[in-house]
């Protein structure tokens, strides 16, 4: 065999194996790719599931947190509530003597008067009448400036929740453990006596002796 018939077999041989290799690297290209593509469809399918139980799992500790929410404010609306009665039971004894002190002859307290008439719904905590005047106490654990403003459109009405007592002047009063965002300040300066309970006299009146009143129908 010459030199030049060696080397087309050698060209011819090698062309084979080229193609060859050519096609074997084809093959596994292709096989990896489907490859990828079945790895790629199952981290989706993956991604999916976590992200459907993820949302499940959100789904259930937001309504946990809401429930668990929601109790949590029954029981302090419950709490607060009776530390609003204990403060009513300690408050009503008291203020018949702490007004008449002050010069405004009450004589006779009355505690949680309950007005329902149509559109009027009000509950009174502690109303103290005399021959000419009413002293309406609204009685909170804790005061808010809220409570207060709410107070005074209530007495600005107060004929039209209990019209037997038209004519007569309407004082408001405020009674409280704790206040929070100065309300009582609030309060003197709206006319309103404020009613505190301390650790030596117990229950006082904390407006000054010449404080005077405002009388609310008037407003």
């Amino acid at each position: 065999m010459t030199l030049e018939e060696t080397l087309q077999d050698f060209i011819i041989v090698t062309k084979e194996r080229f193609l060859e290799t050519e096609k074997s690297l084809k093959e596994t290209e292709k096989l990896l790719s489907e490859k990828f593509q079945d790895t790629d469809k199952k981290f989706q399918d993956t991604d999916k599931l976590l992200s459907k139980k993820f949302q499940e799992t959100e789904k259930l500790l937001s309504e946990k947190f809401q429930d668990t929410d929601k109790k949590l404010r029954k029981l302090e609306g419950l709490f607060t509530s009776q530390w609003g009665k204990l403060v009513e039971a300690m408050v009503q004894p008291a203020a018949l003597k702490l007004f008449q002190d002050r010069g405004i002859e009450v004589n006779r307290a009355m505690q949680r008067v309950v007005v329902r008439k149509g559109d009027l719904q009000k509950e009174f905590d502690i109303v103290l009448v005399n021959g000419d005047t009413v002293v309406v106490v609204e009685v909170k654990s804790t005061l808010k400036v809220e409570d207060v403003k709410y107070h005074i459109e209530c007495l600005k009405r107060f004929y039209d929740y209990l019209p037997e007592y038209t004519g007569k002047k309407v004082f408001g009063a405020v009674a409280y453990i704790s206040c929070d965002e100065k309300s009582d300040l609030f309060a003197f300066k709206n006319g309103l006596f404020v009613i505190t309970l301390t650790g030596e006299d117990l229950i006082e009146i904390k407006n000054k002796t010449d404080f005077n009143p405002k009388n609310f129908i008037e407003a």
